[in-house]
């Protein structure tokens, strides 16, 4: 499956049947020949990523997809990765020609539709036939979505189309919200408590804490990093009130001990679910950890690929924190990275999603749309630790402004 990784920028997806002018349209878009382009039907095998830069926008990755028509045992293995790749896609542009108009495509805005994916319809090769009044008006009302006339031999609608995609992209796929700028003001002083342990990369900070400096800085306030044996000395010795706090999970016990409880504090992880995450499931689920029973299956999402160490977060000491809190015998299964989930998500009593700090909040959304159309309650992992280690209310308040949200142990 094609992956965005540390890619951010928003990604296209090109879709359609095979010899419609998928990759021809790449190639126009892009300006340069970065997908084959052939007579003979199925020539894409697997999905092809390019990025382009859109004058006036910025850049963008175009994904040259399979053709959703191929047929055989090996072609449906490319229509599945065809289709696996809308877990990425920010835009999808559906590939249409000779005013023709079936199942396929039907199926495909099925899809998009299921992913809250907006999309564009595009007869391609108008040179050769021009899309009829009757095909058009056909597609508009199958999909409420007007056709697009375009030629990738003779760019006829060329500047258009780049100007109906730069108006079509939705605004938080390129444009990054700010983790703290509704908190904090112009010389205000917020103190990171960063552990250095044998998860953290030797030489460097993880990528939240740094996403967490950098917003800081953008708003005009002050970052002061420490770790969390040294929190209690340096308010000791300064007296510097901090107007927050932001400490990483693991130490969520310890930095609630040394942040006077006046001054807000949270995590890391649930800076990032309010910001990437469905943070509204978030506060509904979190409690159903009290509800876990016996032999009940808990998913732990971890949407980034790293070395494991013996002590890890997700398969180690988040499994041993809850079942520690329960006192149940709870099952734990961990998928890393975007891999698919092997079981039914119905299977689970708990999904608990990681920050989210590697991949894009499409990603993200997509990742939990099955447990949340099915049911099944979905937490974060700062969220999930606050909450077994006492100190939820405390760690969200800072996101929940004039809301309680009581735990049951209290």
């Amino acid at each position: 499956m094609v992956t965005k990784g540390r890619e951010s920028k928003p990604h296209i997806g090109i879709y359609g049947r095979r010899n419609n002018g998928k990759s021809s349209l790449i190639n126009c878009l892009a300006g340069q020949e970065i997908a084959i382009v052939s007579d003979h039907a199925g020539t894409t095998t697997d999905p092809v990523k390019k990025s382009f830069e859109i004058t006036g926008f910025g850049p963008v990755i175009l994904v040259d997809t399979a053709g959703i028509d191929d047929s055989g045992d090996l072609g449906q293995k490319r229509v599945d990765r065809t289709v696996g790749t809308l877990e990425i896609i920010d835009l999808a542009l559906l590939i249409v020609t000779d005013n023709s108009w079936g199942k396929y495509e039907d199926d495909l805005i099925e899809k998009f539709n299921d992913h809250d994916l907006p999309y564009i319809i595009i007869h391609s090769k108008s040179d050769i036939q021009e899309p009829t009044a009757e095909f058009q008006h056909k597609v508009l009302k199958l999909t409420g979505t007007p056709l697009f006339e375009f030629s990738s031999a003779d760019k006829r609608n060329y500047e258009e189309l780049i100007t109906l995609i730069r108006n079509t992209i939705p605004e938080h796929s390129y444009k990054t919200p700010t983790l703290l700028g509704d908190l904090i003001r112009y010389g205000d002083i917020v103190i990171l408590i960063t552990p250095i342990d044998i998860e953290a990369p030797a030489g460097r900070l993880i990528l939240p804490q740094m996403q967490a400096i950098r917003d800081i800085l953008d708003n005009e306030a002050v970052a002061i990093v420490l770790k969390e044996r040294e929190v209690d000395t340096f308010l000791k010795k300064t007296g510097i009130k901090p107007a927050l706090a932001i400490t990483d999970s693991q130490v969520f016990v310890k930095a609630d001990a040394s942040i006077p409880h006046n001054i807000p504090l949270t995590s890391f992880s649930i800076m990032l679910a309010r910001v990437k995450g469905d943070f509204d499931n978030y506060l509904k689920g979190t409690p159903k950890i009290s509800e876990l029973k016996d032999g009940d299956r808990v998913l732990l999402l971890e949407s980034c690929s790293h070395h494991v160490s013996c002590d890890d977060i997700g398969r180690t000491k988040i499994p041993r924190w809850i079942t520690s809190f329960t006192g149940k015998k709870i099952l734990y299964d961990v998928v890393a990275g975007l891999n698919a989930i092997s079981r039914p998500i119905t299977d689970y009593s708990l999904v608990i999603q990681c920050g989210g700090c590697m991949i894009t909040r499409k990603q993200l959304h997509n990742r939990l749309q099955s447990a949340i159309k099915a049911g099944v309650p979905v937490t974060n992992y700062g969220m999930a630790i606050a909450y077994v280690q006492g100190i939820y209310d405390r760690a969200i308040a800072p996101f929940v402004k004039g809301e309680k949200h009581k735990n049951t142990y209290l």
